[in-house]
């Protein structure tokens, strides 16, 4: 009995660590800014997106609001006005890996390596700069996702608000959860692919602006 509650303990610490990006035992993941100041700040992953991404970019401008665009390199190709666009009006662009296929953690290090790097280029091809900042797909991380960070030198960016924009909860339902973790220097996940996202993101805006907080650029 003690025996098969011992490995049912270490099977749990090892999903909590490798599907928890807050674990921090396999990368250390920037998930909140340490700051005292009541900011917050944007990130969305699994773009670019050819009809979404533009309206999140209107909504962000008419805001006067920043974000980081987490960038998947394979829809980078006839989506470079895009990311044009995201550096020229102030966003930051991080590298999401190239293929985010589901098998991505199960990669070997040299895949995962030759991955990230296909991304890099990309990203770089298009904007003149390599990205400095990754976020590994689904937020999932194992000791082969470290080994490829370190080897990079990427930062690697967690978050401390999922809003699960991408399940049908209604957006009273995101705003609850975002007002309950509300903190100096949350790091929001949202998605710029989604048919609901500009909108989404306008209700995310209002909300922590109704709470008090302004909205940063994430520079680490």
């Amino acid at each position: 009995m003690i025996i098969a509650l011992a490995i049912a303990a270490i099977l749990a610490f090892l999903f909590y660590a490798s599907y928890s990006i807050k674990s921090q035992v396999y990368v250390k993941a920037l998930c909140r800014v340490k700051t005292t100041e009541k900011v917050v700040y944007l990130t969305f992953d699994d773009g670019p997106d050819a009809e979404q991404t533009p309206q999140v970019l209107d909504v962000l401008n008419r805001n006067n609001a920043t974000a980081t665009f987490f960038c998947i390199g394979s829809r980078i190709a006839g989506n470079e006005p895009l990311l044009k666009r995201m550096a020229d009006e102030g966003h930051a662009i991080g590298n999401h890996s190239f293929s985010h296929t589901n098998s991505f953690p199960l990669f070997s290090r040299r895949r995962m390596i030759a991955d990230i790097e296909q991304c890099q280029k990309a990203i770089e091809n298009t904007i003149g700069t390599a990205p400095t900042l990754f976020r590994p797909p689904f937020g999932v991380t194992n000791p082969t996702v470290g080994k490829a960070v370190k080897t990079l030198n990427l930062k690697t960016i967690g978050w401390t608000i999922r809003t699960y924009d991408t399940n049908r909860g209604s957006d009273a339902k995101i705003a609850h959860r975002i007002i309950r973790q509300l903190r100096p220097g949350a790091i929001i996940l949202l998605h710029d692919r989604l048919p609901q996202s500009a909108e989404r993101l306008q209700m995310v805006i209002d909300t922590v602006r109704k709470n008090g907080y302004e909205i940063g650029k994430l520079e680490v």
